[in-house]
C-alpha cells in the first residue's frame, strides 16, 4: 500500500511541475504514459500490495548518461510514443533493474513492431543487462532497426555506440562512420557525431602506434667467432 501511495504522489508532483512549466496540455498524454508505464513495470517487478521494509539490493542504481540521452532526442525526437518508452526504460535503469528496462522496451516493439528506434533502444537496453556484451538477441534487435532505417543515422550510431562499450572499437568504426555520412549537413546533432567518430579514431590510431611500438624488434645475428 505504502509503494501506490508514494506513486500517487510522484504522479501528483509531475502534474504540478507540467503545470509550472506550462507544458502544452494535449502533450499531456505522453509523460502520461511514461506514467502508467512505470506503474505497470512496479506492479509486475515489485510487490505493492506488501508491507514495506528495508532489504539489500540485488542490483545497483544505474546512471544514464545526459549527453546521450540529448542525443537520442535530438536524432529520434521527442514528444513521440519512442520517447515515452525511452523514459520509462530509462527510470528502470536509473532504479536498478536492467531487467525492468528490457521487459519496457520488449513491450514496446510488440506493440510497434516495425518501430526501429525502439528496435535500436531493445539492442542498446539488452547490451547493458549483459554487462554492456552484444548477445545474440542484442545482435538481432540493433540489425532489426537498421534493416527498417537503413538510411537513419540513430540506428548505425547506437549499435556503433553498443560496441564502443564492448571494447570493440574497430567494429564500432564504420557504424559511427555511416552514422555521420547519413546525418544531413544542416541537422543539429551533427557535429556531436563528427566529435565521437573523432576521438574514436584518435583511439584507433594510438592502439595502433603502441601495438607498433610494443612489437619486439629481431636481434640481429650473431656473426660466428673465429676458430682459433
Amino acid at each position: 500500500m505504502m509503494g501506490w501511495l508514494i506513486f500517487v504522489g510522484i504522479v501528483l508532483l509531475c502534474a504540478v511541475l507540467l503545470w509550472r512549466m506550462r507544458f502544452p496540455r494535449k502533450l499531456w498524454t505522453i509523460p502520461a504514459t511514461a506514467l502508467m508505464l512505470g506503474a505497470a513495470g512496479y506492479a509486475w517487478q515489485g510487490s505493492p500490495g506488501l508491507r514495506g521494509h528495508p532489504v539489500a539490493a540485488d542490483e545497483k542504481a544505474g546512471d544514464i548518461d545526459a549527453d546521450l540521452v540529448a542525443l537520442r532526442d535530438a536524432l529520434f525526437g521527442r514528444f513521440t510514443l519512442d520517447f515515452a518508452y525511452f523514459t520509462a526504460a530509462d527510470g528502470m535503469t536509473r532504479a536498478g533493474s536492467p531487467r525492468g528496462a528490457v521487459n519496457v522496451m520488449v513491450g514496446a516493439v510488440r506493440k510497434a513492431p516495425n518501430d526501429a528506434p525502439l528496435w535500436t533502444n531493445l539492442g542498446l537496453k539488452l547490451a547493458e543487462h549483459d554487462g554492456n556484451q552484444i548477445s545474440p538477441a542484442a545482435r538481432f534487435a540493433f540489425e532489426r532497426g537498421i534493416a527498417l532505417w537503413p538510411q537513419h543515422p540513430g540506428t548505425h550510431f547506437f549499435y556503433g555506440l553498443a560496441h564502443v562499450r564492448e571494447g570493440k572499437f574497430e567494429e564500432a568504426r564504420p557504424l559511427w562512420a555511416k552514422a555521420v555520412e547519413l546525418t544531413p549537413a544542416n541537422a543539429s546533432y551533427r557535429n556531436e557525431l563528427l566529435v565521437r567518430l573523432f576521438l574514436l579514431d584518435r583511439l584507433l590510431e594510438a592502439r595502433a602506434a603502441q601495438e607498433r611500438g610494443a612489437t619486439p624488434t629481431p636481434a640481429p645475428t650473431p656473426a660466428p667467432s673465429p676458430r682459433p
